[in-house]
């Protein structure tokens, strides 16, 4: 796991906070100073923000835990895209669907509408449907796509949320909050970090600096799969060495009953002449 240095962060941009009069007050540990009325952030505590939250996501990934990325803006859409790709985790771009999370069955039930229609297809049903009907059923699926097509994998409510901008994505930030899902968040100065779990105070207007911080959450959980993945492989060999002891041991073992009874008649005729010669000798 490399986490940014100094140099990369401030190559990035990521310590170009708001305007001095769109600041929330709530973010002045994070801050360093004030330059030509504009907050610049403080990048030590950033680079150490970006180590503590890739290390506990690096945990989830190690324990097959899901991590929903969310970020709708403009900037960070393809980056977040790319990065949820790579490592196999859900995503949201477009708009983030009212009660997701507390309301999650019924999305559910929206990307089974999906399956269906993919079903149609290929069992020859959508081919006997009218023109007018091929042509709704074939608007539903883009648009269930488009807003829900990333999230198709995701069959229970995720671990974790990580956020880029946790303002214009309140209202995921409140229904995480809301079932206790903790949230990892880039936060600028103008937004509330009292509600984010794992803070990570950076620019998150500038696609570079999310780019940024993305590689380095995402490297880290490509790590904890990976050590997941070898830890799988170890156990399944222990469980065949296992299985194959018994087996080999079973093979090892004569037992006496197994012998042949020629073998058991010699010791069967030694015993009673063992007993005469130890009579004998007491009698002497």
């Amino acid at each position: 796991m490399a986490t940014p240095t100094f140099d990369q962060l401030v190559e990035a941009g990521c310590h170009f906070g708001h305007l001095k009069r769109k600041w929330n007050p709530a973010m002045a540990p994070y801050i360093f100073m004030e330059r030509n009325g504009i907050h610049i952030i403080d990048l030590y505590k950033t680079a150490a923000k970006i180590e503590e939250a890739s290390n506990a996501l690096r945990q989830m990934a190690k324990s097959g835990k899901k991590v929903l990325f969310v970020a709708t803006k403009k900037q960070a859409k393809e980056a977040i895209s790319d990065k949820a790709k790579a490592i196999g985790m859900p995503f949201v771009i477009e708009r983030w669907p009212g009660g997701m999370l507390t309301n999650f069955p019924t999305i559910r039930k929206a990307v089974k509408k999906m399956t269906t229609i993919d079903k149609m297809t290929k069992d020859g049903t959508f081919d006997n449907l009218s023109k007018r009907e091929k042509l709704q059923i074939t608007r539903q699926r883009a648009k269930l796509e488009k807003n829900l097509g990333s999230i198709a994998d995701l069959n229970r409510l995720p671990s974790a949320l990580f956020v880029v901008d946790v303002m214009k994505e309140h209202i995921a930030v409140a229904e995480a909050k809301r079932l206790g899902i903790p949230v990892f968040g880039i936060v600028d100065t103008n937004s509330n970090p009292e509600d984010i779990d794992f803070v990570i105070p950076a620019n998150d207007d500038a696609s570079k600096s999310i780019e940024v911080i993305l590689d380095a959450v995402c490297s880290a959980m490509a790590e904890g799969l990976e050590e997941r993945k070898v830890e799988k492989l170890d156990a399944a060999e222990k469980d065949q060495e296992n299985e194959e002891a018994p087996a080999a041991n079973k093979r090892r073992r004569v037992r006496r009953n197994d012998l042949p009874k020629n073998d058991q008649q010699p010791v069967a005729q030694a015993a009673p002449e063992a007993a005469e010669e130890t009579k004998a000798e007491a009698a002497e």
